[in-house]
């Protein structure tokens, strides 16, 4: 296996793995330490090309350094990706060589579930690597941080509406869900819970087969979510999706979801405010999952404790960051960046 350099003027490190004995080809990148160690999760896609995978780490990574900010956690942020389809190609050999890169890095990456990942993978992980949280079993085992990420963009979505329409009930909304995986899946049942109407899409029919089956759903195909008539559109599937194909045929007056990076461009955050689009920051709507992990890391011993109250703290600065963007006239996630760089500056000095 090989662990190479890969240069960066944007992380302070990133290196690319290879074991092709086994079909090994993944990235790790470090994006920032300055509050502690990078923690981010693993994610397995059968990236199109390399240079995809490398642009989807090095956003990603960047991203978990401004969500464990905003979640006012000791963490700084990394990511690690692997190239291929996680239904075929994932094989203990292949994680068990995955976490042996993930050691060399003398534990400045903490690695956790992340697309394409479960608890059990992270078990496996673990057998050859302490740099691994989200375990299913153990002292402070944190399991899936799916239904804590849910939960966390759920009471996103209520804080977005009550600031956009003055009330918190989402009784009758319809909301858009695009991505039925684990995160999905569970916001769709807080969602159903709460009174709202579901329009859902997903690669996978049989998981959109089964949200029409379990919520009432109506189900559209994954170009047409976008132009779908809702309150809300809640993207929790891959980044970059709202661009300047998509953004102009929203007809949602909020955008709430669980994917990372999901603005493709920062040009893209502006041009949702021009149309009256209030967007909420994803690093800050979906940080529920890292402060899940963190209980692991942390070794905190009241871990819903800890949970409880982190969310809580990060709803109220999405609910500061709301605010501070309409005194401002501007987009809430120009806002949110600024706010998580003073945090970081202020607990690095």
């Amino acid at each position: 296996m090989s662990v190479t350099a890969v240069a960066s003027t944007t992380h302070e490190e990133i290196v690319r793995v290879e074991d092709a004995s086994i079909g090994l080809v993944g990235y790790i990148a470090i994006h920032s330490t300055l509050l502690g160690p990078a923690a981010g999760g693993l994610r397995m896609r059968p990236y199109a090309s390399e240079d995809e995978a490398l642009t989807d780490v090095k956003r990603l990574s960047e991203g978990m350094t401004y969500k464990n900010a905003a979640a006012g956690l000791p963490l700084g942020g990394g990511k690690a990706v692997i190239i291929g389809d996680p239904t075929a190609q994932k094989s203990p050999e292949l994680l068990r060589a995955f976490a042996r890169a993930i050691n060399t890095l003398d534990g400045r990456y903490i690695t956790a579930e992340d697309m394409g990942m479960t608890p059990a993978d992270m078990a496996l992980l673990a057998e050859e690597t302490s740099c691994v949280a989200g375990l299913p079993d153990g002292e402070f085992a944190s399991g899936d941080p799916s239904p804590v990420t849910a939960r966390g963009i759920f009471n996103a979505i209520c804080t977005t509406q009550a600031h956009k329409h003055g009330s918190r009930d989402l009784t009758g909304l319809t909301v858009s869900v695009q991505g039925l995986g684990h995160v999905g899946w569970y916001l769709c049942q807080f969602l159903s819970e709460a009174g709202a109407k579901l329009v859902v899409t997903d690669i996978d029919a049989a998981r959109v087969e089964k949200a029409v089956a379990e919520f009432d759903a109506r189900p559209v195909g994954l170009e047409e979510i976008y132009g779908v008539q809702a309150d809300i559109f809640a993207p929790c599937a891959i980044g970059g999706i709202l661009n300047a194909q998509t953004i102009p045929q929203l007809k949602a007056s909020i955008v709430a979801g669980g994917a990372n990076n999901q603005l493709a461009t920062p040009a893209d955050g502006a041009a949702l405010h021009d149309r009256g689009i209030l967007y909420a920051p994803d690093f800050v709507a979906n940080g529920g999952g890292i402060i899940n992990v963190a209980t692991e890391i942390l070794k905190i011993s009241d871990r819903a404790g800890f949970v409880a109250e982190k969310l809580a703290a990060l709803d109220a600065t999405l609910a500061t960051i709301l605010n501070q963007a309409r005194v401002e006239n501007t987009s809430p996630d120009a806002v949110a960046i600024a706010t998580v760089q003073a945090r970081m500056a202020r607990e690095a000095a």
